[in-house]
């Protein structure tokens, strides 16, 4: 064992602490006091900056071997870390200003049901299905990865199935119940996401998730594999359905947009978009969601490229169990959870939200009109 007696700066004492008192999110950076994040909010640590020394030591410790001829060859790193019986951690590694950097995020060990989770329990109904693609979106820290650690894990007790990850790093750990779960790594089990999802295809998958859709090419692999016969799932950086569906066509070339809407329109079977809102008492966030069900009239819309009047579709869309971001905020207020000035804040439509506040707006779930 090396000695680490020269850095005052205790990493792993650190992250035992910060699991202890439920931080989301560790920030470590050279000549910087340590930050934390709980409940969305970021926090300055009373605690003696941070030296070269310090980050230098962390990286030592958290790195897995396979990386750590690399670290002085590259500019970003992604990779997992465990602390046995405490949690584990993504961990990216960079550099600001050529200054040495860590942000950690916890992903416990423990995987919630749906409900656990606040979430409209409408999208377990997204894990029963055989095929197809189901895109959960949203910014960064929203909660994707926890929902879609949920969903799979649905799937995992309730149906004898094999389910593939492909991730970057691996987050949860799923133990097998009624499916088997084989998990790969990107650049450790798999060169890439689309050339872990081309090899997937060949290891009899009914399940695959796809940890994130960042280019064209793991759009074209993910919407061969649900046109083949696979339940996909998959993580893509957007706010709601509309936004979604327009990045997916428009990594594409405009000569290949028509059929690349025609094929998503096919596979799509539906998204969940979701934030997470601080709630009034301070104590926790809820999740905000807007879900799309793609019904025959959403499959028409997306391949004539209508996409306004999906929109206009989700807001009605009561009886499909589909809900409007806007409503789910809404709704959270009706509950007491969150203020006014809160849901305003996190709607991305805010003169729908407004009126919905006013009483004039005469959707599903808004107030009725006078």
């Amino acid at each position: 064992m090396e000695n680490y007696s020269n850095s005052k700066f205790n990493i792993i004492a650190f992250l035992k602490k910060a699991v202890a008192i439920g931080a989301s999110d560790i920030h470590l950076q050279v000549d910087e006091h340590p930050v934390i994040r709980i409940d969305g909010k970021i926090t300055k640590v009373d605690m003696p900056l941070l030296t070269e020394n310090d980050i230098a030591i962390a990286y030592d410790i958290l790195l897995p071997n396979h990386f750590k001829g690399k670290v002085n060859a590259v500019f970003d790193l992604d990779f997992a870390y465990e602390i046995k019986g405490v949690s584990r951690f993504r961990v990216n590694l960079s550099r600001q200003l050529g200054k040495s950097a860590l942000v950690i995020r916890t992903i416990p060990y423990n995987i919630k049901r749906i409900a656990d989770l606040m979430l409209p329990e409408s999208i377990e109904q997204f894990a029963t299905l055989n095929n197809g693609l189901v895109l959960i979106t949203g910014p960064t820290g929203s909660g994707k990865s926890t929902t879609i650690a949920s969903l799979i894990d649905y799937v995992n007790i309730n149906y004898p199935k094999h389910i593939i990850t492909i991730e970057d790093p691996v987050e949860f750990i799923f133990t097998n119940k009624k499916s088997i779960v084989s998990q790969r790594q990107v650049l450790i089990d798999t060169p890439s996401f689309p050339d872990g999802i081309k090899y997937a295809l060949r290891q009899d998958p009914d399940v695959i998730f796809i940890g994130e859709i960042r280019d064209k090419e793991t759009v074209v692999a993910a919407l061969k594999a649900a046109e083949t016969g696979h339940l996909v799932f998959a993580t893509i950086h957007t706010n709601d359905a509309i936004q979604t569906v327009n990045r997916i066509v428009n990594m594409y070339e405009p000569s290949d947009r028509d059929f690349v809407r025609s094929q998503l329109a096919q596979v799509l079977r539906g998204t969940v978009s979701q934030k997470l809102i601080p709630i009034s008492n301070g104590a926790g966030r809820r999740p905000a969601c807007e879900v799309l069900v793609v019904t025959p009239t959403v499959k028409d819309f997306i391949e004539k490229d209508k996409l306004g009047d999906i929109y206009e579709l989700v807001k009605k869309g009561s009886f499909n169990n589909m809900i409007t971001m806007n409503a789910s905020l809404y709704r959270l207020y009706e509950q007491e959870l969150v203020t006014e000035e809160v849901a305003m804040a996190y709607s991305d439509n805010k003169n729908e939200l407004q009126q919905m506040f006013r009483g004039v707006f005469h959707g599903t779930f808004g107030p009725s009109g006078k």
